[in-house]
């Protein structure tokens, strides 16, 4: 592969193998056809024309899939600085709860309840920690992300 190889580049080369030999979701196949077709014209296309001197172009549409990194690029730049607003300045920490890779075929197969169990666990843990005087003493506010 060339040093320009895209993540679509990867899809196509790699995916069809990958399903034949893995159990994927409905959801992940949705998303890995999103990613193969992104902006190829699968999902339309737009023409421009200049007025002036008649030049057209043609405009693929995008798939829009929160997990396409062709797509969500411009959307995650203005979520991060939306998030640089909101910062206090005040002193903060990063946490990361990880869980381990022999959980992640059951977390594919369950994933809203497990999603939803792994976020009580995490919050429910760091008010618990944060309220122990012990450690802060204190109520503390969050915000979790899945990382996938």
């Amino acid at each position: 592969m060339s040093k320009d190889c895209t993540i679509q580049d990867v899809f196509h080369r790699f995916y069809p193998s990958f399903e034949s030999t893995h159990s994927i979701s409905p959801a992940q196949r949705k998303t890995a056809y999103h990613i193969m077709n992104c902006k190829t014209g699968a999902f339309g296309v737009n023409v421009s024309v200049c007025e002036d001197c008649g030049c057209m172009s043609v405009h693929y549409n995008s798939c829009r899939d929160r997990c396409c990194p062709m797509c969500q690029e411009f959307p995650k730049e203005k979520w991060v600085d939306a998030r640089r607003e909101d910062i206090l300045d005040a002193p903060y920490f990063h946490v990361v709860f990880t869980v381990p890779e022999e959980l992640n075929p059951i977390i594919y197969s369950n994933q809203k309840f497990l999603y939803t169990a792994l976020y009580h666990a995490a919050s429910d843990t760091l008010s618990e920690l944060a309220a122990d005087s012990k450690y802060l003493g204190t109520d503390i506010g969050y915000i979790c992300i899945l990382h996938t």
